[in-house]
């Protein structure tokens, strides 16, 4: 409890998590807003290239910008230590280093996943006000890509940590995390042969198939396999990550 007491003051005393945070809140939700306006438009018109109005219509924002500030913000909790030096400070105070990345771990995900459902309800009901459809959350998928959110941003915060302690360097941790998904799941699909297996395997991908976001790819199991395959991985980074930080010097 003192390792996440300890942990849960720097969170609320440095200015990274506060301005993440709130752009993360402002992307998402605007960006929820932006396609609702465009649904309406597009259906008002007679050409929508939208198709069906689904939930997850409403969190590509939530799953694309603010899945982005969750792990910059899980990234810097850890790296920013490395930086000036005070995770040294905070391994003579509790030695078992374990201890101490699991306690940033728990406390990033647990509020990452409050800050998800707020981003994924807040997105949801402003989504349908602007776009003028109604949707009921029990309904087909709708609850999973809508509670998926808040488990997508546990995950991607734990594994934040992982990179963040494996790299300690702010600037890489922050652009392997934000090339994953965007530069080597995306653009290296292109790639003739290999791009294929990219797109059925990559963690992402998987993640995105399970809010509903998948595309046209033809992954090997259903959502809730892709779930289980990117925490997974996401295990694996923190154990990797938990395994080095006690064979190296702080």
């Amino acid at each position: 409890m003192s390792v996440l007491n300890a942990e849960r003051i720097k969170l609320t005393t440095t200015k990274s998590p506060i301005w993440c945070t709130l752009i993360a809140v402002a992307a998402s939700i605007g960006f929820a807003a932006l396609v609702g306006v465009g649904y309406k438009s597009s259906a008002d018109s007679g050409d929508n290239p939208f198709g069906e109005f689904t939930a997850s219509a409403t969190q590509v924002g939530a799953v694309q910008f603010g899945s982005m500030l969750v792990m910059i913000m899980a990234a810097l909790a850890v790296t920013t230590e490395y930086r000036f030096g005070v995770i040294r400070t905070t391994f003579q105070a509790i030695p078992n280093r374990t201890q101490v990345i699991a306690g940033k771990a728990l406390l990033l995900a647990g509020f990452a996943a409050v800050l998800g459902m707020v981003i994924a309800l807040a997105s949801f009901y402003l989504g349908q006000a602007t776009s003028g459809v109604s949707l009921s959350i029990s309904e087909g998928d709708n609850a999973r890509e809508l509670f998926g959110v808040p488990i997508y941003f546990a995950l991607v915060s734990v594994l934040a940590v992982g990179v963040g302690t494996l790299i300690r360097q702010s600037a890489g941790a922050i652009s392997l995390l934000l090339l994953w998904p965007l530069v080597i799941e995306s653009m290296a699909t292109l790639i003739p042969k290999v791009g294929k297996y990219i797109s059925e395997f990559g963690p992402f991908n998987n993640m995105n198939h399970f809010l509903g976001n998948g595309g046209s790819v033809d992954f090997h199991w259903g959502p809730w396999g892709s779930l289980l395959y990117f925490a997974a991985f996401v295990a694996i980074v923190f154990g990797a990550a938990l395994f080095l930080v006690n064979k190296r010097d702080a």
